[in-house]
């Protein structure tokens, strides 16, 4: 009983130390973008590209993830990604152009390997406790998000090792994590498994209404949360707040939600279905967008940011507690997480470059934000139809 206890404190564990790793390569290049710019004479559109390359990386790569785990399982195929993730950020010690690009592509492909294995291996592993450890997940993916941006400024400057090292250090948790998970396939060696997981499972997602829905729900929200990140400091210094003050309120929009990413799947976990749940937090939404579109105080912007920051974190965990709860076996969850996720980091990249296209054509943000709230609307109408009690092996 002790050694399956403690076999299990290492699950969550490992589950935990995978989570630490599937941000901060990509939120902790934003703060010192200017540092690698002037370093390496960049144009603002390649500087750019840094933070869109790991959606495009997490578009392409998550639709294959499963079939790949589906011949090696989920575990080795983790293993596999933390190694990417490991080597991509490691390489970027090198100030070197085509290296930096390259580890960050690399480090994109490892965290969509990541990013699509978890609800699956979460669903096998924990199956009564499916919502509760995607909300741990989550959390821990949105504080590590959160100080991996804090801290690259200070580690680059105040300590003064550079941004090589700002961006390189986040290898650590990423080798740490590779570690654990080939231990834990090592002592799986010696536990049965759930015979289920090794089944072919007919059900194609691809062609699932349900799944469709939840992977819509899934894209909606990330087209919300890329863009939030990507442009909330200018829309907050065009009305009239200073640019720092812009950039920490968008930071705490981000914290603001955390206690959402946890909450919200526990709560949705005791019920089959979870429709009132997305109307609440799509009001979150509407009313935050809206109040941003209309606001002229601060202290109006202050409760749009709250609305904001709980409605994005809350609907990206409820979105993540869909890919188990509507599924029947960890394969499926794999495969539908694969699906959701290149689908709605297809729409997450080209949010930002839309919203800005817009901004340039009006040179106002205020078809940028009715943007923003016709979007969350639609994040409504696909969570309502994702939150019915249904699998997508039955719709």
């Amino acid at each position: 009983m002790n050694n399956r206890k403690f076999y299990t404190a290492l699950l969550i564990l490992g589950i935990v130390l995978v989570s630490f790793n599937l941000r901060p390569a990509i939120t902790s290049v934003g703060p010192v973008i200017g540092l690698i710019r002037e370093d390496l004479s960049l144009a603002n559109w390649s500087a750019g590209l840094l933070t869109t390359l790991p959606l495009v990386a997490f578009a392409f790569t998550s639709p294959v993830t499963p079939r790949i785990s589906a011949r090696f399982t989920n575990e080795i195929v983790l293993v596999a990604g933390t190694f990417l993730i490991f080597a991509g950020v490691a390489v970027r010690l090198i100030p070197n152009t085509a290296v930096l690009f390259a580890g960050t592509l690399l480090a994109g492909i490892g965290i969509a390997v990541c990013n699509v294995l978890l609800p699956g291996i979460v669903k096998e592993k924990f199956p009564d406790r499916v919502a509760l450890m995607t909300g741990v997940y989550v959390t821990t993916m949105g504080v590590f998000a959160s100080v991996a941006s804090g801290v690259s400024i200070p580690v680059a400057t105040g300590l003064g090792w550079g941004w090589t090292n700002a961006l390189a250090i986040w290898a650590v948790p990423a080798f740490l994590a590779m570690v654990l998970w080939i231990y834990l396939i090592g002592k799986e060696r010696n536990t049965p498994r759930n015979g289920e997981y090794f089944e072919l499972d007919q059900t194609n997602v691809w062609t699932s209404p349900l799944a469709w829905k939840i992977a819509s729900f899934m894209g909606l929200q990330s087209f919300l949360f890329y863009v939030t990140v990507a442009w909330l400091p200018e829309i907050l210094n065009a009305g009239g707040v200073s640019i720092a003050t812009a950039g920490w309120m968008t930071s705490a929009a981000l914290f603001i939600g955390l206690p959402a990413s946890f909450i919200v799947p526990v709560i949705a976990e005791k019920f089959n279905d979870q429709r009132k749940m997305v109307l609440i937090l799509g009001t979150f939404s509407l009313a935050g967008y809206f109040i941003l579109w209309i606001g002229n105080s601060f202290a109006l912007l202050m409760v749009s940011i709250i609305c904001i920051g709980i409605a994005l974190s809350g609907n990206f965990a409820l979105a993540l507690a869909f890919l188990g709860m509507r599924t029947k076996s960890a394969r499926q969850a794999a495969a539908l997480s694969g699906m959701a996720q290149a689908f709605g980091y297809t729409l997450a990249a080209a949010g930002p470059m839309l919203i800005g296209l817009l901004y340039d054509l009006s040179s106002s943000w205020m078809l940028p934000v009715l943007t923003l709230l016709l979007v969350s609307a639609g994040v409504i109408l696909f969570g309502m139809e994702a939150g019915r009690n249904r699998y997508v092996e039955e719709s």
